[in-house]
C-alpha cells in the first residue's frame, strides 16, 4: 500500500492534470490493516456501540469480511452518531462519530486523497496536512508580518464551514483528479449518511461533512483549495498593487496586505467569492484593520489559532511583533481549571493530580511559544492558588501550609511550564 501511494504521489506531481482511475481497487485487506494501525485506539464508539477494543478481538475476521464487502461493492456507510462538546465561547461544537468500520475505510480513502492532492495544495495551507502544524502557521504569520512590511490585516473565519460544505461542488472538485465512479460513490455515501442526534432524531444532510469523521479534514482542504487558495493565488495576487499573503489553517485564515486599497478591495469581494460556493463569512470573526509597527500597543490586535498578535517594543525600543494567549481563550481555560479542580478535590490525589499535570503539559506544548511566558506563568499561578484553596476545604481544618503544599507538587512533578524555542520551517510571502 505504501509503495502504491508513493507511485500515486509521483504521478500526481509529474502530471498535474492527470485523472486517476481504478483507485477503489486499492481498498483491500492490506490497506485496511495499515489503516487499523493508524486509528486512534481511544476513540469513542459510533452508533453501533462497538469499541475499538471489541472490534480488535476478532480483527482478522472483521477485516476480511469488510474487505469482501468492499470488493463486492456491497459495503454501505453506517449512520453517524452526533455528540456535542463545549467550546471556549460557551457554545457547543457538533461532532460526528462514525463506526469503527467506517473509520477504517475512511482512513484508507483519506490516504489516497492526500497522496493525490498534497502535490496540489498551496504552501499557505497548514491545517490537517502531513509535516504541517498550527505552530508553523503561527511562526510563518509572525515572521512575515515582522519583516515583510505588511500594513493591513483581514482576519476571517467561515461560518459553520463543516456544516455548509456543498456536496455538489465538492464532487465536482474531486472529479478534477479522480476518474473512478466507485470511489466517488463511496465518498458520497459518507456525505449523505444519516446523522442521529442525542435525542434520537435521524437527519439526512444535504450539505456538510461531520467534524469527527476521518475523511472530513482532507475533504475540507480540497474544497477550500479550489474555493479560496487557488483564487487568492491566481486571481487576487496578480491584481494587487503591493505585496499580499494568506495563511490558512482549515477554515480559519488571515490575509495581509501592503496597501489599504488592496485590503479594502479584497475585504469587499471575499464574501461574494465564498457565497459562490454556498459559504458565508462569520461576521463576528471577520474584520479589516490597520496593523503595522507604527501602531504599537495591545489595542490593535487580532487572534489567530488561539494566539493574540499585537505590536510591542523590544529591549532597544524597536517595534516587534508579539503574541500571547488570546484573552478569551485564557479566561476560558482558567475557568475550566477552576471547575475541574473543584470537582476533583474530594478524590485521592494520586487519582487526579497526574491528570492535572498532563493538562498543564498539554497547554504548555501548544501555547509555550516565545513571547508567551507571562500567559503561562499567570495560568500556573492561578492553578496553584486554586488547588491550594480547594485542597484546604476538603475537611474542617487546613490540610496544607505552603511548605507542605510545595512538597506535594514536587512529589507529583507538577512544575512551572516554560516556553520553548522551536525551529520550524517558515514560508515567506
Amino acid at each position: 500500500m505504501t509503495t502504491t501511494l508513493d507511485n500515486i504521489t509521483f504521478k500526481a506531481r509529474t502530471h498535474p492534470k492527470h485523472r486517476f482511475q481504478n483507485l477503489y481497487g486499492l481498498l483491500n485487506t492490506d490497506s485496511l490493516y495499515q489503516s487499523w494501525g493508524q486509528l486512534n485506539k481511544q476513540a469513542a464508539p459510533g452508533i453501533d456501540g462497538i469499541t475499538i477494543s471489541h472490534y480488535q478481538q476478532r480483527l482478522p475476521e472483521n477485516i476480511n469480511r469488510l474487505s469482501q464487502d468492499l470488493k463486492q461493492k456491497c459495503y454501505r456507510a453506517n449512520d453517524i452518531k452526533r455528540i456535542f462538546i463545549p467550546k471556549s465561547n460557551g457554545k457547543q461544537r457538533p461532532l460526528g462519530l462514525p463506526t469503527v468500520e467506517d473509520k477504517l475505510v475512511q482512513q484508507s480513502v483519506s490516504q489516497i486523497l492526500q497522496s493525490i492532492w498534497e502535490q496540489d495544495f498551496m504552501r499557505n495551507s497548514y491545517g490537517y496536512r502531513p509535516n504541517k502544524s498550527a505552530h508553523q502557521a503561527v511562526h510563518s504569520l509572525g515572521l512575515n508580518l515582522q519583516f515583510k512590511g505588511y500594513g493591513y490585516i483581514v482576519e476571517a473565519d467561515i461560518k459553520g464551514f463543516f456544516d455548509n460544505l456543498d456536496h455538489v461542488w465538492l464532487m465536482q472538485m474531486l472529479k478534477q483528479r479522480i476518474d473512478d465512479n466507485a470511489l466517488l460513490t463511496l465518498i458520497n455515501q459518507w456525505l449523505k449518511a444519516r446523522i442521529k442526534s442525542p435525542d434520537g432524531v435521524l437527519d439526512k444532510p444535504s450539505s456538510g461533512s461531520p467534524q469527527g469523521g476521518i475523511i472530513s479534514p482532507v475533504l475540507a482542504n480540497i474544497y477550500l483549495h479550489y474555493a479560496l487558495d487557488l483564487w487568492f493565488e491566481k486571481k487576487v495576487k496578480p491584481t494587487m498593487i503591493g505585496r499580499c499573503m494568506m495563511i490558512r489553517y482549515a477554515d480559519d485564515f488571515v490575509c495581509a496586505f501592503q496597501f489599504a486599497s488592496d485590503a479594502e478591495r479584497f475585504y469587499k469581494v471575499l464574501p461574494k467569492r465564498l457565497k459562490k460556493f454556498n459559504l458565508d463569512v462569520a461576521e463576528d470573526k471577520t474584520s479589516l484593520m490597520r496593523f503595522s509597527r507604527f501602531h504599537v500597543g495591545r489595542k490593535r490586535h487580532f487572534v489567530f489559532l488561539g494566539f493574540e498578535f499585537y505590536w510591542g517594543t523590544d529591549a532597544n525600543g524597536k517595534a516587534r511583533l508579539r503574541r500571547r494567549t488570546a484573552v478569551k481563550k485564557q479566561k476560558a481555560t482558567l475557568s475550566e481549571y477552576y471547575q475541574w479542580i473543584k470537582a476533583k478535590r474530594s478524590l485521592k490525589l494520586r487519582e487526579w493530580l497526574p491528570q492535572l499535570k498532563r493538562k498543564l503539559l498539554g497547554f504548555r506544548n501548544y501555547f509555550g511559544l516565545p513571547d508567551n511566558s507571562r500567559s503561562l506563568a499567570n495560568l500556573y499561578s492561578y492553578v496553584l492558588h486554586t488547588l491550594y484553596k480547594w485542597l484546604n476545604r476538603r475537611s474542617g481544618r487546613q490540610s496544607y501550609n505552603w511548605s507542605n503544599f510545595k512538597k506535594m507538587l514536587t512529589y507529583f512533578k507538577i512544575e512551572v511550564p516554560k516556553v520553548s524555542a522551536r525551529n520550524v520551517l517558515v514560508d515567506w510571502y
